[in-house]
């Protein structure tokens, strides 16, 4: 018997790289999404990839706790991906009463009607739980520390949130979190990528903007860091490889490999790579040159942080290969499809 996975959030940048994955691994996989943050480009193009014309699609809010019942009355759900959540830094500092009512509502609904079902769950977390690490690499055993956005809090607090519910459900229900670094890049076949709405937050989409002249000037925000170059370190995986992540992850739950009932596991490449490395990598590979200029700090961002992908490499079996390169190419072909280039 097939195993049904479903995707909160199924349309967005991670979201639609891992419905790929899923179906190319042989999962049946429900879309569902409220279209909040994204349109549906990257939905046709995940019909394009795996040739899949009838893929569900639910077009819904999680924190609507009737409809989240009535999808997984639905569905045979035997696993679910949470992805639907508001994921803008700054907006969630200004805006902290609507991002913790939607991003602890939707999870709340979706963990209530998984117990039920008996559904595995698997939570996207980040890497911002670890704040500003004393050392790093970081493994899944470095503290967290205190966020420093609302956004950032959510991942925490629905961290706890998964692990108090499956340590009080005795072996009912069972979840993996997955703790993010740095996803970047687009599908090697330029049919789905990064997509933002406006200005984008991240920084490979305003690289490949301001590559192809949506924006004027790349900021750079600090070169005064305590690094070799000046600029942040990070660890860039990219989107794929985090997206074969959530396949092996889930064939852990369902084919009973879990060796504990709350799991977590870094996804990262546990390689650092400054700021200034990735936008000169990017010059380099695509041969376009960029119009960038430093700029000061900005609040909220940690000096260093990379991971150590040991545990995710030697428990789930599963290890980024991808290199920068190939990542960087591939985003800027996405930029170019979108452009009609």
């Amino acid at each position: 018997m097939k195993k049904t996975v479903l995707v909160s959030g199924g349309a967005g940048f991670i979201g639609s790289h891992v419905t790929v994955e899923l179906i190319q691994a042989g999962y049946d996989v429900v879309v569902a999404d409220n279209f909040s943050n994204c349109d549906r480009t990257c939905f046709e193009g995940v019909k394009r990839i795996t040739g899949k014309e009838d893929i569900p699609l639910e077009v819904m809010d999680f924190c609507d706790m009737e409809a989240v019942k009535a999808l997984f009355q639905k569905y045979p759900i035997d696993a679910v991906i949470h992805f639907a959540a508001y994921k803008a830094v700054g907006e969630s500092v200004a805006q902290p009463l609507k991002y913790y009512k939607n991003n602890l509502t939707s999870f709340l609904n979706v963990l209530e009607a998984a117990q039920e079902k008996g559904s595995f769950v698997l939570f996207s977390s980040s890497a911002t739980v670890y704040g500003e690490p004393d050392s790093v690499p970081v493994t899944e055993a470095t503290p967290r520390k205190p966020a420093t956005s609302p956004y950032g809090n959510t991942k925490t607090i629905c961290e706890d949130i998964l692990r108090d519910t499956v340590k009080a459900s005795e072996g009912k229900l069972k979840g993996i979190l997955l703790r993010y670094f740095n996803p970047i890049g687009a599908h090697p076949s330029a049919l789905i990528g990064e997509l933002p709405r406006g200005v984008p937050n991240n920084l490979v989409p305003f690289i490949t903007q301001t590559a192809i002249g949506k924006r004027e000037c790349l900021s750079i925000f600090g070169n005064d860091y305590p690094t070799p170059d000046g600029t942040c370190l990070r660890d860039y995986i990219d989107i794929v490889d985090l997206a074969k992540a959530h396949v092996f992850a889930v064939s852990r739950m369902v084919e009973g490999k879990m060796k504990q009932d709350c799991e977590v596991f870094n996804v990262g490449t546990g390689r650092p790579v400054s700021v200034l490395e990735l936008v000169n990598a990017f010059e380099k590979v695509n041969g376009v040159k960029l119009n960038y200029k430093f700029a000061p700090r900005r609040a909220g961002d940690v000096t260093a942080i990379w991971a150590d992908p040991t545990l995710a490499n030697t428990e789930m079996g599963w290890k980024a290969t991808r290199t920068v390169e190939e990542t960087l190419k591939a985003a800027w072909a996405w930029e170019k499809h979108l452009a009609g280039k």
